[in-house]
């Protein structure tokens, strides 16, 4: 079965390029332009992995991953924020929202990859 990812981001050019760079790599992705859009995405089916966007309109990815980690059915999906908030302490910030690793924007397509992989690899080891 394939992988299934949802990207959630705000910027038509960022998500559209992560869904190309993951797609191209073989995975199934989804994508949501907001909260409110994931919400109906992951009722759809919940993602094996999701990419967060940390500046979202609306309900910040911060706010929406603290909700996501206290549902049964999301709890354990790995987060990947992804994001262009780099300044010093906002790793710490996504890490104790719940996000479960951290990349910063401009991505760096093999530092997706690898990264997506990883976190992908550990949940299905049960890490």
């Amino acid at each position: 079965m394939t992988p299934e990812i949802l990207i959630v981001e705000d910027n038509p050019t960022n998500l559209k390029l992560a869904s190309v760079v993951l797609a191209s790599a073989g995975y199934t992705v989804r994508g949501a332009v907001d909260a409110e859009a994931a919400e109906v995405a992951i009722r759809a089916g919940v993602p094996d992995l999701i990419l967060m966007d940390l500046g979202l309109p609306g309900k910040d990815g911060y706010e929406f991953t603290r909700e996501l980690r206290g549902r049964s059915e999301t709890g354990k999906v790995p987060i990947l924020a992804v994001t262009s908030f780099a300044m010093k302490g906002d790793r710490v910030k996504a890490l104790e929202a719940g996000c479960t690793s951290y990349l910063t924007k401009p991505i760096n397509r093999q530092a997706l990859l690898d990264e997506v992989e990883s976190l992908l690899h550990r949940k299905w080891e049960g890490a």
